[in-house]
């Protein structure tokens, strides 16, 4: 249970969500919500505070965890060819060698973005943490057999992963 080192119970609210409104992508709510359900102490370690986070996303409802999973980018997508991922989409990605794809691998990946959501309605959402473009590439083939009930809720457990691998880099 390694502590924070921004301890929730020694912070106000504001400063709290300042410093963690973007481990889930581009969804502050889930900070804002967390402090409030909860014993500030509960969340002065990694553990604590990840399983808050994910309490309050699994507690949401349907159309909040749709747009949560919205929030995230395309893998080697259009946002990253224009430089518009957060700070942290950037460097997971990059981490993956997503921003080193070779022509066939970005035809590739454009191709499965567009088969994925046309099925699904929304990105795919993988932890690309610890994971090189084969292997996400091969995730992304066989989750497409999935059906969308699966992988919604594949997405959103993917997504708690992401949380506390970005949680981890700050403890």
């Amino acid at each position: 249970m390694t502590d924070m080192k921004l301890k929730a119970s020694r912070t106000d609210k504001a400063t709290f969500v300042k410093a963690y409104g973007h481990i889930y992508e581009h969804s502050p709510w889930v900070a804002e919500f967390v402090w409030h359900e909860n014993d500030p102490q509960t969340l002065d370690t990694l553990e604590g505070l990840a399983s808050g986070m994910a309490a309050i996303v699994d507690q949401a409802n349907e159309a909040a965890k749709m747009k949560l999973i919205c929030a995230h980018p395309d893998l080697a997508g259009k946002a990253a060819q224009r430089d518009e991922l957060t700070t942290e989409s950037k460097s997971e990605q990059s981490g993956a060698g997503l921003d080193q794809c070779n022509a066939e691998e970005f035809e590739e990946f454009q191709r499965l973005n567009s088969a994925y959501k046309t099925k699904f309605g929304f990105p795919f959402i993988i932890a690309v943490k610890g994971l090189d473009r084969q292997a996400i590439l091969a995730a992304f083939r066989s989750r497409l057999n999935n059906d969308r009930e699966h992988e919604f809720y594949t997405a959103i457990n993917q997504i708690h992963k992401i949380a506390r691998l970005r949680l981890s880099e700050l403890a």
